[in-house]
């Protein structure tokens, strides 16, 4: 019933740097077509590669008409994801 439309909760790892990318990229479109929910509260470092794989998923997930959410996104993510600099490269949260 509601299981199809729940969004899958994806935990990111604390160190999403080069060696993450790919990892990352994979894991997020194996869930592709389904809602999806970033927990990015272990995140201490936030890498540009990785950060590009989080911004082509959200624009997928948009494309697809799909939410992709971040939730209880910690300092460092946030503060790492300010300090790209541009108001869109915000995730709602």
């Amino acid at each position: 019933m509601t299981t199809s439309t729940a969004p899958a909760v994806v935990s990111l790892q604390p160190i999403l740097d080069l060696q993450a990318a790919e990892p990352l990229r994979a894991e997020l479109m194996a869930l592709r077509g389904r809602p999806l929910s970033l927990d990015a509260s272990q995140v201490t470092r936030l890498g540009g590669l990785c950060l590009q794989v989080l911004m082509s998923a959200r624009k997928i997930w948009a494309e697809d008409g799909l939410s992709l959410t971040v939730d209880q996104p910690s300092s460092g993510f946030s503060e790492q994801l300010a300090a790209f600099g541009a108001p869109e490269l915000q995730f709602e949260s």
